[in-house]
């Protein structure tokens, strides 16, 4: 038996395979303005909200650009990927079905848009699975705050004593311990930086969901 109500999941990094999408977003947004992406760029964005992100880039690299016309430029080179080609990591899907079995109440928080997670949970057939749908769109702070995740908990209507966490990222587990939410870090190469951090913060770290199965 699960012994916890509900389960809120980050999306990217977390239950999809899409980092690598968004390096290759970022490396063609620097190459077609002739700059060179800096190595600490994306590390520094990953909890960030996309306006949030298109403020710290217009601010770090002094671009005379408005910021809705960069979200726009990241979305339309997004959307694709999310609507088509990004897949869920695999026994995401098998465990997200436990989870329901189980009748355990699941929520995702996430720093992408309603207009790509939307599309990439229905394209790989576990948007139904959702009781609660969150993103920073919903919320005025990024993931060092607690906003997020304290939303979801209000939607799912669970405490944070009755809640697991699943995140990628050193800063989402950390804010996620500051309100006793017991964190499961998953893997993603992404994040192996700070991969010994993360397995110190953490209360449980997995490879892959099939540990859970």
């Amino acid at each position: 038996m699960l012994d916890f109500k509900g389960a809120i999941f980050d999306l990217d990094g977390t239950l999809i395979d899409s980092m690598k999408i968004w390096e290759k977003i970022d490396m063609d947004f620097f190459e077609k303005r002739k700059l060179d992406m800096p190595e600490d760029y994306i590390e520094i964005i990953n909890s960030m909200s996309f306006d949030e992100v298109a403020t710290y880039t217009i601010n770090r690299f002094n671009l005379n650009e408005k910021e809705e016309d960069i979200i726009n430029e990241w979305n339309e080179m997004a959307i694709y990927e999310y609507t088509n080609n990004i897949k869920l990591k695999p026994y995401a899907k098998e465990y997200l079905n436990k989870l329901k079995f189980n009748n355990i109440k699941i929520g995702l928080a996430t720093t992408s848009p309603k207009c790509l997670y939307e599309p990439v949970l229905k394209n790989n057939g576990v948007y139904e699975l959702f009781d609660v749908l969150v993103s920073l769109e919903d919320v005025s702070r990024d993931k060092n705050y607690p906003d997020i995740y304290l939303l979801t908990l209000q939607k799912l209507d669970v405490s944070p004593e009755e809640c697991v966490g699943f995140e990628d990222i050193l800063i989402g587990i950390n804010t996620m311990k500051k309100l006793n939410i017991k964190s499961i870090a998953v893997y993603d190469e992404s994040s192996s930086h700070d991969i010994e951090d993360i397995k110190n913060n953490c209360d449980i770290f997995i490879s892959s969901f099939e540990e859970l199965l």
